[in-house]
Formats: C-alpha cells, sequence, structure tokens
C-alpha cells in the first residue's frame, strides 16, 4: 500500500473516494450476516456492537471503529469483515453513539477525540477474547483509536496487539478546513449534514434546550455544526478548541504499541501537506502515504466496477505480522 495505485479508469481523488464507497464490489461471497448486541455504557447510554463470529474459539479477533455517520454496512466494513472471515477470525464493529440506526439516549453523541469510549469498548471486548486484540479504525474513528492510543501509552500492549488508523483527518483542523471549501462543501458537507442535522434535532427533543435550534436548522458546515453541538456536549469550548485537543497528530510520538497510519495523498478530506512525517512520530508508527487511494476508496481492478478488498486485505496483513 505504500505505493498504492489505483486503476487508470478511476483518476483523482474525488471519484476514487466515491465510486468505491458506491459500485466497488466488498465481499466474495454474500454479505455479512452480523449478531447484534446492545451494551450499557457507565452513563446507562447504549451503544450497540455487531459481531461476526468465527467457529474457532481461540481464534484472533478483529475490531473495527467506523468513520462519521458510518456503520457495520458501510464498504469498507463489509469488505474488512470479508477479509476477517476469509482468515476465520471474529470481527467486530462498535457504533458510536447513534450510528446503529436508532438514537441513543444521553444528552450526547460522539467525536473525533472520544478516546475514553474507545478505551471502555476495548477493555470489554478484551475480556470477552482472552487476548489483545487487532484494531482498526476509519477516517474519524481512526483519530478516536490513536488518541486512545497516545494516552494509553505503555498500558495500551495489555488490551490491543496493534492498531491501525485508515485515512484519519488526525489534523482535525486541516480536515475541517478542507472539506468546507469548494467542491468538498457542495458534495460530502451536504452529504454528512443530511443525516447529522436531523440526528441533532432528535436530540433536541429528547432534551429540550440542549442547544439552539433555530440556529442547528441554519447550519451549513461542519465548523458551524461543530460549534452549535459536537463541542459543547462534549465539554470543548468551541470547534477550534475540539479540533486542537481531539486531534491526533500531535501526539503520535507518545504511542507505545505498534500502529500504522495510512492516508492517501490525494485524499479530498486530509491535506497531503497535513500529513505526518517520519520525524514526527515514534519508533512504534509506521507511516503509509500512497499517491492514490481517495478517502477510503483504495479501489482496485483492472475493468469497473472493480474492488475495494485491497486495502483492507493489506491493513489487516500488518496487524497479522505485528
Amino acid at each position: 500500500m505504500r505505493h498504492f495505485r489505483a486503476p487508470r479508469w478511476l483518476p483523482g481523488g474525488h471519484l476514487q473516494t466515491i465510486w468505491p464507497a458506491l459500485y466497488g464490489k466488498r465481499v466474495h461471497g454474500p454479505h455479512p450476516v452480523y449478531q447484534r448486541e446492545r451494551w450499557t455504557t457507565p452513563d446507562q447510554d447504549f451503544i450497540d456492537v455487531d459481531f461476526r463470529f468465527s467457529r474457532h474459539r481461540e481464534a484472533p479477533w478483529l475490531v473495527l471503529f467506523h468513520g462519521l455517520e458510518g456503520s457495520s454496512r458501510s464498504h469498507y466494513a463489509e469488505a474488512f469483515a470479508d477479509v476477517a472471515h476469509a482468515l476465520g477470525w471474529n470481527y467486530a464493529v462498535p457504533h458510536f453513539r447513534g450510528c446503529s440506526g436508532e438514537l441513543n439516549l444521553a444528552p450526547r453523541a460522539y467525536h473525533s477525540g472520544d478516546f475514553e469510549e474507545i478505551g471502555w469498548i476495548l477493555t470489554r471486548l478484551r475480556e470477552r477474547s482472552g487476548q489483545p486484540l487487532h484494531v482498526v479504525g476509519v477516517s474519524l474513528g481512526g483519530n478516536a483509536l490513536l488518541r486512545w492510543a497516545e494516552e494509553a501509552g505503555e498500558t495500551a500492549s495489555a488490551t490491543v496487539r496493534a492498531v491501525a488508523a485508515v485515512c484519519s483527518p488526525i489534523d482535525l483542523a486541516a480536515g475541517g478546513h478542507a472539506i468546507g471549501r469548494g467542491f468538498n462543501r457542495q458534495v460530502y458537507t451536504r452529504m454528512f449534514l443530511r443525516s447529522m442535522k436531523p440526528k441533532a434535532l432528535a436530540k433536541w427533543k429528547q432534551h429540550p434546550g440542549l442547544f439552539d435550534r433555530e440556529r442547528m436548522a441554519a447550519v451549513r458546515d461542519l465548523y458551524e455544526f461543530d460549534n452549535l453541538f459536537t463541542a459543547p456536549l462534549h465539554g470543548f469550548r468551541n470547534t477550534d478548541d475540539y479540533w486542537t485537543r481531539a486531534s491526533a497528530k500531535p501526539w503520535l510520538q507518545h504511542i507505545r504499541v505498534p500502529a500504522l497510519v495510512l492516508n492517501a495523498r490525494n485524499d479530498p478530506f486530509v491535506p497531503a501537506a497535513s500529513l505526518p512525517g517520519v520525524r514526527e512520530v515514534g519508533p512504534c508508527v509506521t507511516l503509509w502515504q500512497p499517491p492514490h487511494g481517495g478517502h477510503v476508496g483504495f479501489p482496485a481492478g483492472h475493468l469497473p466496477p472493480g474492488h475495494v478488498r485491497a486495502m483492507p486485505q493489506a491493513v489487516v496483513d500488518w496487524l497479522r505480522a505485528r
């Protein structure tokens, strides 16, 4: 993946982002069938976790944390499920609050630096597995996973064997400003807000007065959304404070378990100039920064529609080698 190049019939970061998500082949056989469990959180809310269990009791575990507004049905989640199934591994996708198809109960949602939630989930899965976990975080989920690894330091190895962050905006300010401009604003921002705003307004109905409802109805970009909803509901002063404190990039030297950070240099959401160099990370961190791939796209195949299994296979191979 260090030198990954997309097929010639799919040029550019935008096409390599959009086409794989909509049309790329995710699995070799049938789509995964999950078993869902509902867990009560320490604050008496809930999350839903989707499992695909191996037939072998002692099989390794692969855990995936999804991206913004993602789920176990996201194209990358199903592709990772297929790779895990082919290896005979157990597979788990914990949903961030409100992302499993049902609105959560508490006056909060989820965010890019939610390392305490990540830690609680991983601890519970570690107790269940009986062995350290292999963990992948995609986009937002990857930044949150790295923040957990940074905060956990030396203790992380008791819970995980290795972690991987895929296409994560580890400099949240750079990514946030990039998605708020031009084509990104017209396409991706609108796509995310199409689900995020209704959820926020439903949260207001649960907890009247939680934020300014009229201002939320007028929100047109993620900066405004985070300023009104994400930041204040999760203990940050404003968007700038949230983006600064939640970003994983400044603390990559603190990671003490094997960690892969994979970012395509043509990712529309994550400017190449914001990506870390080898001198900005600790000895446990491996950087893959291929020229192509888009945002969680990495399409492969000589002819359309192509497939999206090359990246999950490479990431899992890296985790296995650790």
